[in-house]
């Protein structure tokens, strides 16, 4: 069975490559496939280019009225989506067009079992048992300012903040599987919550997926193309690796882990949106009824 998919695009002032990421998204072919931008209160010509998609009838444009950051935008875009499974997509990703395919092909697996090879009881799990897949990873590439090309195939940095003797091969800040992109079956959000609000929001819900023993497949072909330009989180200097703001947020997820390993205890990160306002959506038949019903206090305008 090929699980529905909503494809979440958080977006803030990206109006200039908000368009080709939509149309990828819409032009996936997994047929059963929804985008779902969320506009985390931009307030360049992000809405204009939402407009020309309003009427199609596999896309939901959420605004938001105020600006809550990319962690919070992915949680509306969890609470809203109706899928049996969530993927997210930068407003400047590229991917395959067989990328969401591929991914729901091994979430809807219903073969996948437990190899006795393995110490599954590690994870949890029981030896020669079916196991769903939490998370479908892809490896990526990654177009740097300046042009260069730069192809992320180092699985083995999944477990850098746990083990980081074993991430010394890498030539790239960043050089690692990315989880942002990747498909997260439903039920993994109803077990461990939602994004933790930072901006290192993917390394810490990467973390607790394996902390917490789900499932974590990766599909060794790049299916996406991630660009970096002078106004992305990553190269900004309030937000870039180096920034004050992210090493104080990488240290609190690295005190997450080490508490899971003094513990082995994972807590989930509810997902509170009681701060959100929702200034419109359209196509809310796509959006859950009962996120619609968390949200519908904090309405604005609606469009239908």
């Amino acid at each position: 069975m090929l699980p529905a998919v909503t494809i979440v695009i958080p977006t803030f002032n990206r109006a200039h490559t908000l368009g080709q990421a939509i149309e990828a998204g819409l032009g996936q072919s997994h047929p059963a496939t929804t985008v779902m931008v969320i506009d985390d209160g931009s307030t360049d010509e992000t809405q204009a280019v939402v407009s020309r998609y309003a009427d199609h009838p596999r896309f939901v444009g959420v605004r938001l009225f105020a600006n809550v950051g990319t962690a919070q935008a992915k949680n509306v875009g969890i609470a809203l989506s109706k899928g049996d499974a969530v993927t997210f997509h930068d407003s400047d990703d590229i991917p395959h067009r067989d990328k969401v395919m591929r991914q729901a092909r091994v979430i809807g697996n219903e073969t996948i079992g437990a190899h006795p090879c393995l110490n599954w009881r590690l994870a949890s799990r029981e030896p020669e048992t079916r196991v769903q897949v939490g998370a479908v990873l892809t490896h990526h590439e990654l177009i740097l300012p300046h042009g260069e090309r730069v192809e992320i195939r180092r699985t083995l940095s999944l477990v850098d903040d746990f083990f980081p003797n074993l991430q010394m091969a890498a030539g790239v800040p960043g050089d690692w599987t990315h989880v942002n992109s990747g498909l997260f079956h439903r039920s993994v959000f109803e077990r461990l919550g939602g994004f933790s609000n930072c901006i290192e929001e993917d390394r810490e819900f990467r973390n607790r997926l394996i902390m917490a023993g789900e499932v974590i497949w990766v599909i060794p072909e790049i299916l996406m193309t991630k660009i970096e330009t002078s106004d992305s989180l990553t190269q900004q200097g309030a937000t870039d690796y180096e920034s004050p703001r992210r090493i104080a947020d990488r240290k609190r997820v690295w005190d997450g882990v080490e508490r899971w390993f003094a513990t082995r205890q994972v807590d989930s990160v509810p997902i509170d949106l009681s701060g959100v306002q929702l200034r419109s959506c359209t196509n809310p038949n796509l959006c859950s009824s009962d996120g619609l019903a968390k949200l519908q206090g904090s309405f604005v305008e609606q469009v239908a």
